[in-house]
């Protein structure tokens, strides 16, 4: 008998998974980039057990283990900032990535006040995560060249575009 994935709110006993989790997700972005001093491989569980307390985190379970983690805040301005979306490697490609990402923007439009659209971001080579989230509603609206060997694309969609897809 098969288990279901779940997906809930983060507690500080998943701050130690989430950030293993990361690390062993975030090795193909290092390789891929030729970095391995990018943030998500050098954060603290310090810094992840604060973020719990500051923005949103959820978890996909599969039984006890996490398999899928994202975040998320709405900033100053308005804009639903969604981040660090990782999925465990023998779990991709099973849509967990688009469910953590959707139920990212549910819990923010229930901020108040909610945002005015949702923005992410990922390296211009991250040809699979540029897909999954172009498939999301997202465009791009910006590229950030952080070095000569990383570029940030930063993409965007509106809130109306997620509740049309959400109702969809």
């Amino acid at each position: 008998m098969g288990m279901s994935v779940t997906t809930s709110v983060a507690t500080e006993d998943d701050a130690e998974r989430i950030l293993k989790l990361q690390y062993l997700c975030y090795q193909g972005e290092a390789e891929l980039y030729g970095d391995w001093a990018i943030d998500p491989l050098t954060e603290s569980l310090e810094s992840v057990r604060a973020e719990l307390k500051n923005r949103h985190m959820l978890v996909a379970r599969l039984g006890d283990e996490v398999v899928g983690a994202v975040r998320g805040w709405v900033d100053a301005d308005g804009i639903g900032r969604i981040e660090r979306l990782c999925v465990h490697p023998r779990m991709q490609r099973h849509g967990l990535g688009t469910r953590l990402v959707r139920a990212m923007e549910t819990l923010l439009t229930a901020e108040d006040p909610s945002p005015r659209s949702f923005r992410l971001s990922t390296g211009h080579r991250s040809v699979g995560n540029l897909r999954l989230y172009q498939r999301l509603g997202y465009r791009r609206v910006d590229v950030e060249e952080v070095n000569s060997r990383l570029s940030f694309v930063g993409l965007e969609k509106s809130v109306e575009a997620q509740n049309l897809a959400a109702t969809a």
